[in-house]
């Protein structure tokens, strides 16, 4: 009988420690789910600078590559096919990115 006086607080004491873990995980799914939110919030106007970073690059990249070409230097394609290949890339990632994360 002595047992059984004490196992009643005791599953009674487990019962409320199970039930401040169930009502702290709904409020960790609030927080992550405005986390997500926020996040995900971000991409298109990061999506948008990268954008505008390559078109910046690409300009940059021809005029360079019209001065060699207009002085006539012979490694002319190598520098237009580095400042072509920054350019996708950029694009490429930017549109990677965005696809993963949203």
């Amino acid at each position: 009988m002595k047992n059984r006086r004490l196992k009643i607080p005791l599953v009674f004491a487990i019962c409320l420690s199970f039930q401040s873990v169930l009502l702290a995980q709904g409020n960790g799914v609030a927080g992550i789910s405005e986390a997500t939110q926020m996040v995900t919030s971000y991409f298109d106007p990061a999506t948008k600078l990268i954008y505008a970073i390559g078109a910046v690059v690409g300009l940059i990249g021809g005029v360079k590559v019209y001065n060699k070409f207009s002085s006539g230097d012979p490694d002319t394609s190598k520098t237009a096919a580095s400042w072509f290949g920054a350019c996708i890339f950029l694009i490429v990632a930017a549109t990677i990115l965005r696809s993963f994360f949203l």
